[in-house]
């Protein structure tokens, strides 16, 4: 078959699968129209997940009939005025969302700038367009899609549930939202429900606590850094606050919410010392640079982008969150002392389900057992085997946040009383804590010792990894890795970190040499040497059943409120539980 030019129609709806491959594609390319048009409230409305329309409605600056026109032809756009593509400002400047939108679907716009005495529409059916036409409509913009995709049905039975399709239409509109609190948003879905309602936000901080919760605006860290040109800012949780999956982590790079894996894998490494593998933190960054050097042109939806120094931005995630994490000293998520309470009602028979305000024990309905259990704890441990032992009572100093050691439970818990309320210390997982923070702080003045291989190991790479590693060869040594050239596409490895005794050194040279390519950063090896650090930490410190003086539990106590990430062990468990005395009193129905 001889070479042809596409009629227009194929070659938008060729253009319309790139960009709107969902119902929520077109929700987010429109939405970032309204946002580039200056708007302060938009409103969406989503029928059927937006399979049978999506509604955008705006109050920003409008367009006039010619405007029209052009808005809905290929690569037409006001987002470009100097024509350069390095230097990018707004979100949509592709100039392909409204025509690859109405060559799929039914399209509807009605328009009407300011200054206009009236406002006009356009309309588009399976790419046919009609001539603009006079229209009733105040100032702003309202685009309507209708019956997506009926023109190539193909790709209707590759949608999921109206359900799963409204979710993510909405989890996209808050993204967006979550990049520009100045706007308020409301999203109406079937039967007239209001899905989502954002009064425009005073503060970044305020739109965060009203996307993810009061939980995560409580048990949150400022983020503050700035590196080559480039700030950081944000919130992220405490490590004692996190998920199975990493969904609620959102990274906005010059207002413009993208998913990207360097985010991942950054969160990743800052959090791998408090934190498990198999658990996820809550983080919202947002990341501030130069234009152009930051590609947002990489792929037609504009949701990934590519950094000039991706290395550099990474670092720069990665310390800042280090940073934060280190700032917030002892500090553990309320959520595990909620978590605490709702064991307690359970186990003393309150209903799944029902407020602790509302469970109180009526006057002859005291739990069983309980008056025996009070005698048990109240009576002297003469015997050494008892699993409680008492001290002293001297009363918290003001700056004592943690408060005084008033019982050892069991060999294992630490009981204190602070000014508010009690605390729960697990002196295992503390002292594990103490012990792996002063061994990072020697490892920092001291570096890692090394041992020098009896016959040296030769590891052969491609020749550009080859030179990589050998440039880095002095951060390498660092963490107690030498290395030097070995002719063309190879490396001998003279020394190894001791503390790695069993290390498979031609794994680990090509998973640096990776990550250097990838990252311009040497992960698997500080991760390896700060993975042994923890287990040793975890083997030399206090044990569970071992009974310590009422001094070595006060000196816990304070060690861990001067110590950073001491709120939870390595594994990311938390190390205390702290109740307020008057969630005390409610469990007793004193209150």
């Amino acid at each position: 078959m001889p070479i042809r030019q596409l009629p227009p129609v194929v070659v938008n709806r060729i253009a319309a699968g790139e960009v709107i491959e969902r119902p929520a594609a077109a929700v987010k390319e429109l939405v970032e129209n309204a946002i580039d048009a200056g708007a302060r409230h938009i409103e969406v409305v989503l029928r059927e997940g937006g399979q049978a329309l999506i509604a955008v409605a705006d109050d920003g600056i409008g367009m006039a009939r010619g405007e029209l026109e052009l808005a809905v032809e290929r690569h037409c756009t006001s987002k470009l005025p100097d024509d350069d593509i390095l230097e990018i400002k707004a979100l949509g400047f592709r100039g392909e969302a409204l025509p690859s939108i109405g060559a799929v679907s039914r399209l509807r716009i009605v328009s009407r700038p300011a200054q206009a005495d009236s406002a006009w529409e356009i309309l588009v059916e399976g790419g046919a367009k009609q001539p603009p036409g006079p229209a009733a409509h105040g100032f702003g913009t309202r685009v309507e899609v209708r019956d997506l995709f009926f023109a190539t049905p193909a790709r209707l039975k590759f949608l999921k549930t109206p359900r799963s399709e409204r979710d993510q239409a909405v989890d996209t509109i808050k993204r967006l939202a979550m990049a520009c609190p100045h706007i308020g948003f409301t999203v109406i879905g079937d039967d007239e429900r209001v899905l989502l309602r954002l009064p425009a936000a005073g503060s970044r901080e305020a739109r965060l606590g009203a996307l993810l919760g009061r939980d995560f605006a409580e048990n949150s860290v400022a983020v503050a850094a700035t590196r080559e040109g480039f700030t950081l800012t944000g919130l992220i949780g405490l490590p004692t606050l996190n998920r199975g999956l990493p969904r609620d982590q959102y990274l906005v790079v010059n207002g413009r919410p993208v998913r990207d894996k360097l985010l991942v894998g950054a969160v990743r490494g800052a959090y791998q010392d408090v934190l498990a593998r198999d658990r996820h933190p809550l983080v919202a960054l947002f990341l501030d640079g130069p234009p152009a050097e930051i590609d947002v042109n990489v792929h037609p939806a504009k949701s990934e982008i590519r950094f000039r120094n991706a290395a550099m931005v990474r670092g720069l995630i990665v310390g800042a969150l280090r940073h934060a994490l280190d700032g917030a000293g002892h500090r553990a998520s309320t959520t595990v002392a909620t978590a605490a309470l709702a064991s307690f009602r359970l186990a003393s028979g309150a209903p799944p389900g029902v407020p602790q305000s509302h469970f109180s024990f009526p006057p002859n309905a005291i739990p069983r057992g309980l008056a025996e259990t009070g005698n048990t704890l109240l009576a002297p441990a003469s015997d050494p085997a008892e699993p409680f032992s008492t001290m002293p009572e001297t009363a918290p100093e003001p700056d004592q946040v943690l408060g005084s050691a008033r019982a050892q439970l069991h060999g294992t818990y630490i009981v204190a009383e602070t000014a508010t309320g009690i605390v729960l210390v697990d002196q295992h997982a503390a002292h594990e804590r103490l012990v792996y923070e002063r061994m990072k702080e020697a490892l920092g003045r001291h570096g890692v010792a090394r041992q020098t291989l009896l016959l040296p190991e030769i590891v052969e790479l491609d020749p550009s990894l080859a030179d990589r590693l050998a440039g880095r060869a002095d951060e390498l040594a660092e963490f107690g890795l030498v290395l030097e050239p070995f002719g063309s596409g190879a490396v001998i490895v003279r020394e190894v970190p001791a503390l790695l005794p069993d290390l498979d050194i031609g794994a680990l040279v090509r998973d640096l040499a990776d990550e250097l390519a990838e990252w311009g950063d040497a992960l698997a090896l500080r991760e390896r040497v700060e993975s042994v650090c923890g287990t040793l930490a975890c083997h030399s410190s206090v044990r569970a059943g071992r009974r310590l003086a009422p001094a070595e539990m006060d000196a816990l106590l304070r060690q861990m409120e001067a110590t950073p990430n001491s709120g939870q062990c390595n594994h990311g468990r938390p190390t205390y539980v702290s109740l307020a005395l008057s969630d005390i009193e409610r469990l007793f129905g004193r209150r």
